[in-house]
């Protein structure tokens, strides 16, 4: 799926000081706090170079990067980061689990994707990694964003939130991280109930965030370009209901993933 994610995209503006730069398949976010610049996620390995001609294009010079956060350490959302992090001198940060998988460059032991390979998971590693605590900030200029943990789609998810404003309107915009019960074959999430238990928190925990606007690591998931080139008065990407639906569908996804293996137990 890689060539697909990693198709080219014109970055495009969302609100107040945040762009979309990633390719067309995976997130890659842009955020002007007034005293620098904060990168969320780099896509894959080879979407560095797309992501750093949509940050020039839209007049911003990569050498102002002072941050690039992490969603979850997976090779198709932190791939690019290590090459962004030597262009830009920024410093990285992600959660406790998320900066060890990313100072590993793979899945670490416990991620439900682990058993898809070491060689089939693996991105380059980056060895400065700031863990951040759950609920902890990077406050920078006019912006503080914070780590939301969101463990479940890996142990290290994180979900980064920021108040943005524009002609002094302010709003709630929410990166959510995937949160989807995706796996590889053998892996049982009924062999933990912690880790279900975990997952279920983080559903919750997504669907009550103050959330005006909702960015996904995969913009698809919640349907970022069909918002875009809706037909409608204002912001398109507005909708106060974004997260409670894009956690309601990934509840439903993780309630059938429980009970599919459930049954297999049975039989």
């Amino acid at each position: 799926m890689c060539a697909d994610w990693n198709a080219p995209q014109a970055p495009f503006h969302v609100h107040g000081r945040t762009w979309y730069v990633g390719p067309k398949g995976l997130s890659s976010v842009l955020i002007d706090s007034g005293k620098g610049l904060v990168l969320l996620d780099g896509a894959l390995p080879q979407s560095a170079d797309e992501i750093v001609a949509n940050i020039r294009a839209l007049g911003f010079d990569v050498a102002d990067i002072e941050w690039i956060v992490n969603s979850h350490a997976h090779f198709d959302h932190a791939g690019g980061i290590a090459a962004l992090q030597r262009m830009s001198g920024a410093q990285v940060a992600s959660s406790e689990r998320g900066a060890e998988g990313l100072r590993l460059g793979n899945a670490t032991a416990d991620d439900p994707q682990a058993a898809m390979g070491a060689a089939a998971m693996a991105f380059p590693p980056i060895e400065h990694v700031i863990a951040m605590a759950d609920g902890a900030s990077i406050e920078l200029g006019d912006l503080k964003l914070t780590a939301n943990y969101t463990p479940g789609h890996t142990p290290g998810g994180v979900t980064w939130t920021w108040r943005s404003c524009e002609e002094g309107d302010c709003i709630d915009m929410v990166y959510a991280d995937s949160l989807t019960a995706f796996s590889a074959p053998d892996f049982r999430f009924t062999q933990d109930p912690a880790t279900i238990a975990g997952f279920q928190r983080s559903l919750r925990k997504v669907a009550t965030l103050p959330c005006d606007i909702l960015i996904s690591t995969h913009p698809e998931a919640s349907e970022l370009f069909t918002r875009r080139d809706a037909d409608v008065e204002g912001n398109p990407f507005i909708d106060d209901q974004a997260c409670r639906a894009y956690a309601g569908r990934s509840s439903s996804m993780l309630g059938k993933r429980i009970a599919d293996e459930t049954a297999v137990k049975a039989d």
